[in-house]
């Protein structure tokens, strides 16, 4: 545990670093040094939930979850009412091949894979071992939360209506970070259970895809 934790702390300043090829080549590296420390602490692919006798399970509960995620944000984006929350500065000037690059390379590589594989698969199942699901659950979310911490900091003004409420202050930033911590906890809580109850990583990593690949979408649609 102390291993995958000095290795997710190093992972997270260094990702927060780097761009381009770079990063996702550290991602798939961490990804691969993670899963290394689980088998050398005794753990198996079932317990990462990559056992291959689950994973048509986890991939039919995947595309259920990006269907019904595909619907909901076509939906808040055509509300007026809830257009406003999908808007955000910085995919002002971003191309459309560099969306498309977004969606289908960084988000899959360099954000879903090695979030999942260290929340749900590595940490989750060496708790889940030690202490069960309950304590599993707790410690990745709240580890998952705090990993957003740097990607938060300039949230307030990257998102039009946090910046409308929060303002431009120093206290406006430090609520967004710590609303986005939070935010990101409870839904580490959900692709806990979504991993739970299918058994599979690809069930959280679906999900995870969708919620980040369509905000994407969305919001450079709506630039």
């Amino acid at each position: 545990m102390a291993l995958t934790v000095v290795v997710l702390v190093v992972a997270n300043l260094l990702l927060n670093r780097w761009s381009g090829t770079i990063r996702l080549l550290a991602a798939v590296a961490v990804s691969a040094l993670l899963l290394g420390v689980l088998r050398w602490a005794g753990g198996t692919l079932a317990d990462a939930g990559l056992a291959p006798g689950t994973l048509a399970r986890g991939a039919r509960w995947a595309l259920a979850l990006v269907g019904v995620l595909a619907l909901v944000y076509a939906v808040g984006a055509l509300l007026p009412d809830t257009r406003s929350l999908f808007e955000d500065r910085r995919y002002d000037g971003m191309t459309g091949s560099e969306m498309a690059a977004r969606v289908l390379v960084v988000v899959p590589v360099g954000t879903v894979l090695v979030e999942e594989i260290a929340f749900r698969g590595v940490l989750y199942g060496l708790v889940r071992r030690a202490r069960g699901a309950v304590w599993a659950t707790a410690v990745s979310s709240v580890l998952f939360g705090l990993w957003h911490v740097l990607p938060s900091l300039h949230l307030a003004t990257a998102k039009p209506a946090l910046g409308s409420v929060l303002g431009d202050s120093a206290l406006g930033a430090v609520l967004a970070i710590l609303g986005a911590v939070l935010f990101t906890a409870a839904s580490g809580v959900l692709f806990c259970e979504l991993r739970r109850r299918s058994g599979s990583l690809l069930a959280p990593m679906g999900l995870h895809w969708a919620v980040n690949a369509f905000g994407y979408v969305v919001g450079f649609l709506l630039r």
